[in-house]
């Protein structure tokens, strides 16, 4: 149940994205990194239990942005698709830096030609940030694409205007029913609004930031609840606790409908706790300069870091700025 919140409120900072990315805790993950060759121009985690190692959010030296955001389907049985969905945030960041694939370009490729069908219910945000912050890029803002977006023409812009704030979890962009879509946007807007008062420095409107991420208000699992039922709450919180470990049986999760059809493949990466792994905060001021900050909640045994042990962070130029 992962959320991105993507702003251009804060006037030092007109690009800003948070992210929780919410997984088991055993499953392997990638530590941002700068990507091996021939793809070092991307900087980002990705999947290393699915052998495409596809990612859910990246960006590059170029200012490409890419971050996804799964969500269920009624039909059970494209769950786990025949195609990664962190090839779609890939494909994006992959393409060729010399060739200058727009976003629209990209949707065309992406919709109509490769086609979003046989992967599970996803939406993918992407761009350019230069289309985001600076001005002569005429506020192209970013596209929303996910797996019932028709064709290119279709896809959900946003960021054409100043001073927005988004955000998108584990439903269609614009279900306004998920309290912790609601109020991701509502905190972040109001935590830029207290930092710009206190003419904070960079590393504190990080640290406010990742306040926001760590904002916890998940229902606690009542007495004889059932885990499907259980479930349904994680669209509370904008940070989901660890939970499950109260009520595994040899180190399993009890049986649900996510669970089940992926234990057959990996047992151990896809069962045990559930919870927010990793924490991003990825500010771009005005100039182009990004910094990049995650944060790893907890190893790959599902063990617990230190706060601040598991962060990484990341500076650079967005290149041709």
């Amino acid at each position: 149940m992962c959320i991105a919140i993507i702003t251009t409120e804060h006037p030092q900072y007109p690009f800003i994205l948070l992210n929780n990315r919410d997984e088991y805790l055993h499953r392997p993950t990638q530590e941002a990194t700068w990507w091996p060759a021939p793809a070092t121009q991307v900087l980002g985690g990705y999947d290393l239990h699915r052998p495409v190692h596809g990612t859910w959010l990246g960006m590059t030296r170029q200012g490409r942005i890419a971050v996804l955001t799964n969500y269920r389907e009624e039909d059970e049985s494209i769950i786990e698709g025949a195609r990664s969905r962190g090839l779609i945030p890939n494909a994006w960041l992959l393409s060729d830096p010399a060739q200058n694939e727009t976003r629209e370009q990209f949707a065309k490729r992406l919709v109509d030609e490769e086609g979003v069908k046989g992967v599970g219910g996803f939406s993918v945000v992407v761009g350019l940030i230069q289309d985001v912050v600076k001005e002569e890029a005429a506020k192209k803002g970013l596209a929303i694409i996910s797996n019932r977006t028709p064709d290119a023409e279709a896809a959900i812009v946003i960021f054409r205007e100043p001073k927005e704030t988004h955000a998108l979890s584990n439903a269609a962009y614009g279900d306004r029913s998920w309290p912790k879509v609601v109020n991701g946007e509502k905190w972040t807007k109001e935590a830029i609004k207290k930092s710009v008062e206190a003419n904070e420095s960079q590393e504190q409107l990080i640290q406010r930031l990742l306040g926001v991420l760590s904002t916890d208000t998940m229902p606690r699992q009542k007495e004889n609840e059932e885990w499907d039922m259980y479930l349904n709450q994680l669209r509370h919180s904008v940070f989901v606790p660890s939970i499950g470990r109260d009520a595994l049986e040899e180190n399993k999760m009890p049986a649900h409908e996510i669970g089940d059809v992926v234990k057959h493949k990996a047992v151990d990466a896809l069962a045990g706790c559930y919870g927010t792994q990793k924490q991003i905060i990825i500010l771009v001021d005005k100039e182009g300069k990004v910094k990049y900050t995650e944060r790893t909640l907890y190893d790959r045994d599902a063990v617990p870091i230190k706060k601040g042990e598991g962060d990484r962070t990341f500076d650079f130029q967005i290149e041709g700025w």
